[in-house]
């Protein structure tokens, strides 16, 4: 399993790097005489229209509800893998990134609900600061080279799988519109099928998409968030090799997919959600309850809610510390779960959706912020506290 841990962990730290670029990009862009056609692009109109069935959305929507449902499918073919043949198939090395993901994803939204607490509009933005963005994590552990030692690398991805199977419930429990009963029974028909196809082993990939996009407009159609599509999808996506051959679907797509979610769709959707207009912001807008909230959540809510329940775990004797890993350093990676990005955007687009919401832009500035300040404090700590010698990354 090490090779595939080694390809996944480069992958992950080059697009992290990309995100960066892309996102200031999108910065400079919204800040520049170019300001009105960027936001043009992103309120470019795109219909697709078959018979009576219409799907009109911006450009913006199509990038969060389209290419983003490619990016859950992906998570949930990562998952099922790290479940069944990877690092989480072992219950001893579950414990501990699961008893950090909890920690790191309740200690950030209680300080975001503290400190907007007077405040009930705001208050569904709750969840945005719980995300950790694997992506740009790995980037900054990339910079400190050979330096890093493999077992936390792992310990990262692993709590990051946590996370984003908790972004995933929360999503699904909390960021849901008034229900179709129609398209919602459509919904679960395709899951009936999709069942049919896994329980006769069907190793037709065809025929598995065909089924998750008509799934991907009922969800669209129903109230629920349509990306969840993609992470359902993946469940049912066979892991055995065909009879006979060396091959299978879940391995071939997951293959196929990494490039283009990391290089492609991850970089579309930060340029197109990161261009936050500065010029009009006030003192509020960069330090009010909402900003603040989520900023303190990553910063301070991520390393303290991360590495105290690991701490504790590990003094329980129910978790342990992973091999070469020091408590100096697992507090640094635990730093850098507070860079949320991608997945506090996506959450804040759903928080605060609509162009006519007071904190529209007010979640962007904090996760920018938080991120930032994250990504520049654990670096800083695993500089002085990874020792100046190679680390062991066989």
């Amino acid at each position: 399993m090490i090779d595939p841990i080694r390809d996944f962990l480069r992958l992950e730290s080059a697009s992290g790097i990309l995100l960066i670029v892309a996102s200031l990009a999108a910065l400079i862009l919204a800040n520049s005489p170019l300001a009105v056609p960027y936001q043009q692009l992103l309120e470019l109109p795109v219909q697709v229209r078959v018979g009576a069935l219409e799907i009109a959305k911006p450009l913006l929507l199509w990038v969060n509800d389209g290419l983003m449902a490619v990016f859950f499918f992906l998570i949930g073919l990562e998952l099922k893998r790290e479940f069944i043949e990877g690092e989480l198939s072992e219950p001893r090395k579950i414990i501990l990134p699961a008893l950090g993901a909890i920690g790191g994803m309740l200690t950030p939204a209680a300080i975001y609900l503290l400190i907007n607490r007077n405040d009930p509009p705001a208050l569904s933005g709750w969840a945005i600061p719980a995300a950790t963005d694997i992506a740009f994590a790995l980037g900054v552990l990339t910079l400190l080279g050979k330096r890093v030692p493999s077992t936390l690398k792992v310990f990262l991805v692993s709590l990051a799988i946590f996370d984003d199977i908790g972004a995933i419930v929360i999503i699904a429990l909390f960021y849901t519109d008034n229900l179709s009963l129609t398209a919602l029974g459509v919904s679960l028909a395709c899951i009936g099928v999709l069942s049919v196809f896994n329980w006769r082993n069907i190793m037709n990939i065809s025929l598995y998409v065909l089924v998750g996009l008509i799934m991907w407009v009922a969800l669209l159609k129903s109230g629920i968030h349509a990306t969840l599509a993609g992470a359902v999808l993946a469940l049912f996506i066979p892991m055995a090799k065909h009879p006979g051959r060396n091959w299978s679907p879940l391995h071939q797509l997951e293959g196929d997919l990494h490039g283009a979610v990391s290089f492609v769709i991850l970089p579309l959707f930060a340029f197109v959600n990161a261009g936050v207009p500065l010029h009009n912001m006030t003192v509020d807008d960069i330090l009010g309850p909402v900003p603040a909230g989520i900023a303190l959540g990553l910063v301070l809510g991520k390393q303290l809610g991360v590495f105290g329940l690991c701490f504790i775990g590990i003094k329980l004797g129910i978790a342990r510390l992973p091999t070469g890993v020091s408590w100096s350093s697992l507090y640094g990676v635990s730093i850098l779960c507070g860079i949320g990005f991608t997945m506090s955007l996506f959450i804040g687009s759903l928080a605060f959706e609509g162009a006519n919401s007071p904190y529209l832009n007010q979640d962007r500035i904090g996760i920018l912020i938080g991120s930032f300040v994250s990504a520049v404090l654990g670096y800083f700590w695993l500089r002085h506290s990874l020792p100046h010698t190679a680390a062991d990354t066989r």
